[in-house]
C-alpha cells in the first residue's frame, strides 16, 4: 500500500513538472497581432484568425533614422491662430459630444466635456483623463523618414489634426511609439478607421511603410464593413 501511494505521489509530481515547463515555454498570452513568441523554440505562433506571422517577422523593417529622436525637436500643442486655444484644446473641443467647459472661464484650457474613446469605447467627462494621441507616433515618424525633416515640418506633423485623436491616457501610454504590428486598438470596431488614418498620414508625409505594417493594415482593413 505504501509503495502504491509513493508511486502515485511521484506521478503527480512528474505531471506537475510537465505542465509547468509547457506553460513557461508556450505562454497563452497573445500580442496585438494575435500571436506570441514561443520562448522554447524561438518561433512566432499565431492563435487568432486575423494573425499574420509574416507581419510579426517584418515588424522592425524600417528606414534608418537621421540622428537620435528627441521629443523636443517636434513642437506640439501650439496656438496657431493666437486665440489662446492650443492644438490639444482644439481637438478636445472638436471631438466632445457636448459643449465643453473651460478652466477659469477664460475659454483657453478645456476642463470638462463628453468624449467617447474609440480605442477602448470608454466615456470620459474630465479632459484630464484624456491624452491627444498621434496616430502615427512622433518617434515612429522619426524612424521612418521624419528624422531628416526640418523643424518646421516636424512642427506641422505634430499638430496635424489628421494625425490626432482624443483617447484614454492609459491606452495612449500602452501604445507608446508602437506601429500597428505591435499595437492595435482594443476595440476591433475601430480597426478599419485606424488603418485608414494610419495609411493616410504615412502617405501624406511620405513616410516608409514596412512589409509588416502593410500586412497588419491589410488585416485591420478586413474589419471594414
Amino acid at each position: 500500500m505504501k509503495i502504491l501511494k509513493h508511486m502515485y505521489l511521484v506521478l503527480q509530481a512528474l505531471l506537475l513538472l510537465i505542465v509547468t515547463v509547457t506553460a513557461q515555454a508556450h505562454s497563452g498570452r497573445t500580442d496585438a497581432n494575435g500571436g506570441h513568441m514561443n520562448r522554447k523554440t524561438g518561433h512566432y505562433h499565431c492563435h487568432k484568425s486575423y494573425c499574420s506571422e509574416s507581419s510579426a517577422s517584418t515588424s522592425n523593417t524600417q528606414s534608418t533614422p537621421s540622428g537620435r529622436y528627441s521629443r523636443k525637436d517636434w513642437p506640439h500643442w501650439i496656438d496657431e491662430d493666437n486665440d489662446c486655444q492650443n492644438t490639444r484644446a482644439e481637438i478636445l473641443i472638436k471631438s466632445s459630444q457636448v459643449p465643453v467647459k473651460f478652466k477659469r472661464n477664460r475659454g483657453c484650457n478645456v476642463s470638462h466635456g463628453r468624449w467617447v474613446d474609440p480605442y477602448t469605447g470608454m466615456t470620459f467627462t474630465q479632459a484630464s483623463d484624456l491624452d491627444i494621441d498621434h496616430i502615427v507616433p512622433l518617434a515612429h515618424a522619426h524612424r521612418t523618414g521624419g528624422g531628416s525633416w526640418s523643424r518646421e515640418m516636424k512642427r506641422q506633423f505634430s499638430n496635424d489634426p489628421d494625425n490626432l485623436i482624443a483617447v484614454d491616457d492609459r491606452a495612449n501610454q500602452e501604445k507608446g511609439d508602437k506601429g500597428p504590428v505591435r499595437w492595435k486598438p482594443p476595440m476591433q470596431s475601430y480597426w478599419c478607421e485606424y488603418a485608414r488614418r494610419w495609411k493616410l498620414v504615412k502617405e501624406k508625409y511620405g513616410l516608409t511603410i514596412s512589409e509588416g505594417e502593410k500586412g497588419s493594415l491589410h488585416v485591420m482593413a478586413g474589419f471594414c464593413y
